[in-house]
């Protein structure tokens, strides 16, 4: 076993497994481990030509802090891919660092060797992946404590003191909140040199958030659909129908890693994100204090996430019944099955007719005087609606405008219905409340979508209000 100093290898250190405890008392030296992995971090390019993650591990012996291991690879693809947190992992011949006082175990990709085992109980001996310096013949010398260490970890608690911070989406309600989350990488989005936006899902809706604008802001100053730059429609095609899309903001300054390593579609766990509010949508925020761990797909948290989307999955299609919804409006559609705002922009036919559960955030015009025209002798109005999944605009026109105010009724009697469509309150003196948040209701309405001009079918989809009458 290896002691203090820069005692002298023999060849049957080559092959003995230290503790924990004693590796790292060990600096300088190199040394044979078997361990959990506890956490992946995602990986990064070094500014030679190397490429390096870090894995976190522990065993009996040694527990907190979990010792960090950093392994250094010349392409990505040959670091190792943990397939779930709890399996184990053999080092060999890496060497023991200080840092700060606290250990960490370097790994070399010119002396030495790793193997990843599943971490539950199995008659499965054999390594899922192996490193190209790795020796076979170490499999059996470390077949009894692979036993060993699958048989301790089945009480050892991976995640102790971690789960009071962590939500899913639907759990997070207010601005500000420091949290950990489980979800899906959708798309990783370059904004600058300096910031990238990460879209991730975890098959839960966010709370909906009280629209803080004035009416007559949407002139000058108009909700957005989205908080970043336009997406292409092939990157909306990628997404869920059903739960949210949650935008995560990395700045450059707050990570190091190079984000266009992370595998879309792959599975992460964001450390101490913090909640923020920017135009009515809830969006996460780095932090110097925020890390990425990679998940397997078999992971455990992730199939829990996955288990509870299916179940849930039956109350996304059925959106009729939706707890909170509104009388406020009528449709001539009642009996259809409702769908989501994302599933009316992945369509893949242009022209469609859809029924939707939605808000209403925005309208222009916002005076009721201007809603019909003298001159054209129509309606002609734009709606920002949201839901859960996206927001879109959608134009009230013409006949359907008609229908959706019931004819032409008076000044008095347009306020009081667009005042009920878009949460607007009023004060003692009757006077409208527009300068405070508000909270509109939820509303069935159809929706249609159209070539806005017919040679460009993609780029110039709109959509249009039908079918839809506001009550009184």
């Amino acid at each position: 076993m290896a002691t203090r100093g820069r005692a002298k290898r023999s060849r049957e250190d080559d092959y003995k497994f230290l503790p924990l405890k004693d590796a790292v008392l060990c600096p300088q030296q190199r040394v044979n481990l078997l361990g959990v992995v506890t956490e992946v971090g995602l990986p990064w390019k070094t500014k030679g030509t190397d490429y390096v993650c870090t894995l976190k591990v522990v065993d009996e012996s040694y527990q907190t802090p979990a010792v960090p291991v950093n392994i250094f690879a010349l392409r990505p693809e040959a670091l190792p891919k943990v397939r779930a947190v709890g399996d184990l992992v053999q080092l060999s011949l890496i060497k023991m660092r200080l840092f700060d006082g606290e250990a960490y175990a370097l790994f070399d990709k010119m002396h030495s060797s790793f193997a990843l085992y599943e971490g539950k109980a199995s008659v499965n001996l054999r390594p899922y992946q192996v490193s190209s310096k790795f020796n076979r013949r170490d499999i059996v010398i470390a077949k009894d404590l692979i036993e060993l260490l699958r048989a301790w970890q089945l009480n050892f608690r991976l995640n102790a003191g971690v789960k009071e911070y962590l939500l899913s989406l639907k759990e997070i309600k207010e601005e500000g909140k420091w949290f950990d989350l489980i979800c899906k990488v959708l798309l990783v989005y370059k904004v600058s040199e300096n910031e990238h936006v990460l879209f991730v899902w975890d098959g839960t809706d966010c709370s909906p958030l009280c629209i803080p604008n004035k009416l007559e802001d949407e002139e000058q100053n108009p909700l957005p659909l989205q908080l970043e730059p336009c997406l292409s429609r092939d990157n909306l095609c990628t997404f869920p129908c059903e739960g949210t899309v949650f935008r995560v903001v990395v700045k450059q300054e707050y990570h190091n890693c190079d984000l266009s390593l992370l595998r879309c579609g792959g599975w992460v766990k964001f450390r101490n994100i913090v909640s923020k509010v920017q135009s009515g949508m809830w969006y996460g925020a780095f932090s110097s204090t925020s890390r990425i761990t990679l998940l397997s797909d078999e992971d455990n948290m992730v199939l829990l996430r996955l288990r509870d989307y299916e179940e849930g999955k039956s109350s996304h299609l059925q959106l009729s019944t939706f707890p909170n919804l509104s009388s406020v409006t009528d449709t001539d559609y009642g009996d259809v099955p409702c769908t989501t705002l994302m599933s009316l922009l992945r369509h893949s036919k242009v022209n469609a007719k859809f029924k939707c559960v939605v808000r209403v955030v925005a309208i222009l015009p916002w005076r009721v005087e201007d809603f019909y025209s003298p001159v054209t002798h129509k309606h002609m109005l734009r709606l920002t609606l949201e839901d859960s999944t996206a927001r879109i605009h959608a134009f009230v026109f013409d006949k359907d405008g008609e229908k959706f105010f019931q004819g032409h009724p008076s000044v008095e009697e347009l306020t009081v219905k667009r005042d009920r469509l878009l949460g607007i309150t009023a004060n003692d003196s009757g006077v409208e409340n527009n300068t405070t948040s508000r909270n509109p209701p939820w509303v069935e309405c159809c929706i249609k979508s159209y070539y806005h001009r017919k040679d460009d079918p993609w780029g110039s989809r709109q959509y249009r209000v039908f079918g839809t009458t506001i009550k009184v």
